[in-house]
């Protein structure tokens, strides 16, 4: 089995109704091994969310709508890509300057990136906090809101990750150009990943075990250089 440490939540948790029984139904239950392993769930929340779900213990979020943890070698920030006020912007921006852990990761809920057609690229949203991810050397960003699974081709450095099929799908809803490295909008899926001193390490499989994407990440220099030139904004 692989050894899970924790799990990281990209938005849209509940979904629906939210009752203390669906909070059972949709997660206590299906996550039941993994929370009785003492696994520990983060999470960020999406735009179907009630934002009192940050006061639900087992999503470890202390009522908080954006916070930050580390784990080993990482820090990771969680962020409200629902509300992106001048006080989260403040706090995000001291996080990453204070921040010297050799990996620094961020997670949140609408992608900054994306070749969705029915939502696509959060341009407002990468305004306010792509230039605080470059300039503080942030690594990796994932995103859900889409409901398909997407890796973007890197942007300034930084690798970008939609993982919005796990439990919703939006068949057919990847339009391939520019921004698409890896996609996938047939089936569910889900995100394993696996930080080293010097790489990611990642694999996506579909519900069925299938093999969707893989890869691995290198840990970037300080200062980063952009990967390729970004695209026309969508």
């Amino acid at each position: 089995m692989f050894p899970f440490e924790f799990v990281i939540m990209l938005g849209d948790n509940i979904y629906g109704s939210e009752r203390p029984q669906d909070f059972v139904a949709k997660f206590e239950k299906p996550y039941k091994p993994l929370l009785d392993a003492k696994v520990p769930f983060y999470a960020a929340l999406g735009n179907h969310d009630d934002p009192t779900q940050r006061y639900y213990k087992p999503f470890n979020m202390n009522g908080e709508r954006y916070y930050t943890f580390s784990k080993g070698s990482a820090r990771f920030f969680a962020l409200d890509s629902n509300y992106m006020d001048q006080a989260q912007l403040k706090w995000l921006e001291d996080g990453l300057s204070k921040a010297n852990d050799r990996w620094k990761i961020a997670y949140f809920h609408h992608p900054l990136y994306s070749s969705g057609e029915k939502h696509g690229s959060e341009v407002d949203l990468r305004t306010q906090v792509e230039p605080l991810f470059i300039k503080y050397g942030v690594d990796v960003v994932f995103a859900g809101h889409e409901h398909f699974y997407e890796r973007i081709k890197p942007q300034n450095g930084i690798y970008y990750f939609i993982e919005g099929g796990s439990a919703k799908l939006r068949k057919g809803d990847i339009k391939r150009g520019a921004l698409t490295a890896a996609g996938f909008d047939t089936d569910f899926t889900f995100m394993l990943a696996e930080l080293g001193k010097d790489a990611m390490q990642f694999q996506v499989l579909s519900r069925n075990g299938k093999p969707i994407d893989s890869g691995s990440l290198p840990l970037a220099e300080e200062p980063k250089k952009a990967a390729e030139s970004k695209p026309p904004s969508r």
